[in-house]
C-alpha cells in the first residue's frame, strides 16, 4: 500500500509538469550591432557629419535619404530642426570601435569609414547587398576592396523574415558561372540578383540581403515597397543613349530637311527652265511669222 508521503510527492510532480509552460519557439542569435550613442539633452545628439545643429530623434512614416549612407529610410531617424538633414538611427548611433566577427565577414574586423572606396564611373559596390555604396561604409583594412553599408552591417547570421514563419540562415558565399555572388531568386522580390543570401532552415525560401535590410531601414514597416538608390552605371548608360537617341532623331531630321529643300530647289529649277525654255520657244515662232516669204 502506497504511504500518504509517498502519494503526496507524486500528486505534486504531477501537477507541476502539466503547470509547466509550452516550450517558447525557436529564436535565431542575433549579431549584436555595437553603438556609441552622443545623446546630449533627452532625444537630442550632436554628430561629427551635421556638428552645426543638434538631430532630434523622431519617427515618421514618410521617405527619406539619409545624409549619411546615402540609403532610402523610413520611421526611426535623427533628423536637423533647421535644415533638411536626417540619418538613419543606425547611421546615427553608429559604432566608435571596430566590428568583430561579423557574419559577413568574420575573417577581420570591420572599421568605419565616412567615405566609400574610389572605383571610377561605377562605383564601389557593398559585398553583402551589391547595391553602390555612397556614402558611410564598414571596411576591412586587411581586404582592401570588402565593405557594406551600415544597414547590411545590422544584419545577423540568422533572422526572422515577417512575411515567412521559418528561422532564415546566411548562405556561404556563391560564385556563379557570371561571376556574381547568390545569383538566386528571391522569395520576397520574385527577382534573380546578385549579391549574399538567406534561405530557410525549413523550406526552400530564399531572401535577398538587399531585400532583408527593408525590415531595418523602416522601409517594410512604414509599407514603402520596392524603392532602392538607381546605380550610377545604369544612369549613366540610361543618359547615353538617350543623347544618341536624340543625336540620331535630329541627324535623321536634319537629313530629312535637307532632302525636302533639295528637292523643292531641283523643282524650282526645273520650273524655271521649262519657262525659260517656252518663253525662248514663243520668241522664235513669232520671229518666223514676221518675215515675209521669200525674204
Amino acid at each position: 500500500m502506497t504511504k500518504p508521503s509517498s502519494m503526496a510527492s507524486v500528486l505534486s510532480r504531477n501537477q507541476s509538469m502539466q503547470a509547466a509552460p509550452p516550450p517558447k519557439p525557436h529564436s535565431p542569435p542575433s549579431f549584436q550591432f555595437p553603438t556609441s550613442p552622443q545623446l546630449i539633452l533627452g532625444e537630442d545628439m550632436t554628430h561629427f557629419a551635421h556638428p552645426q545643429h543638434p538631430l532630434s530623434k523622431v519617427n515618421l512614416p514618410d521617405l527619406f535619404t539619409c545624409a549619411g549612407c546615402k540609403e532610402y529610410g523610413a520611421g526611426k531617424r535623427f533628423t536637423c530642426q533647421e535644415c533638411d538633414f536626417q540619418l538613419h538611427d543606425f547611421c546615427a548611433l553608429r559604432p566608435s570601435k571596430v566590428i568583430k566577427l561579423h557574419p559577413f565577414h568574420y575573417q577581420h574586423n570591420l572599421h568605419f569609414n565616412p567615405k566609400p572606396l574610389k572605383a571610377g564611373i561605377a562605383k564601389s559596390k557593398c559585398d553583402a547587398c551589391r547595391k553602390p555604396v555612397t556614402g558611410f561604409a564598414f571596411r576591412c583594412k586587411a581586404c582592401s576592396n570588402f565593405q557594406i553599408h551600415p544597414s547590411c552591417a545590422t544584419l545577423s547570421g540568422e533572422l526572422l523574415f515577417p512575411s515567412h514563419p521559418h528561422v532564415l540562415r546566411l548562405m556561404p558565399t556563391m560564385t556563379t558561372s557570371g561571376g556574381d555572388d547568390g545569383e538566386l531568386a528571391c522569395g520576397e522580390c520574385k527577382r534573380r540578383r546578385s549579391g549574399r543570401v538567406y534561405r530557410c532552415t525549413v523550406c526552400e525560401y530564399r531572401l535577398h540581403v538587399v531585400c532583408a535590410k527593408s525590415v531595418v531601414n523602416g522601409l517594410l514597416d512604414n509599407g514603402i515597397q520596392g524603392r532602392e538608390k538607381p546605380s550610377v552605371l545604369g544612369t549613366v548608360v540610361r543618359l547615353a543613349s538617350q543623347v544618341v537617341v536624340s543625336f540620331v532623331g535630329g541627324l535623321i531630321e536634319g537629313l530629312g530637311e535637307g532632302v525636302g529643300q533639295a528637292l523643292v530647289q531641283n523643282i524650282g529649277k526645273e520650273g524655271v527652265t521649262a519657262t525659260a525654255t517656252a518663253a525662248e520657244g514663243r520668241s522664235k515662232k513669232g520671229k518666223r511669222q514676221a518675215c515675209p516669204k521669200g525674204l
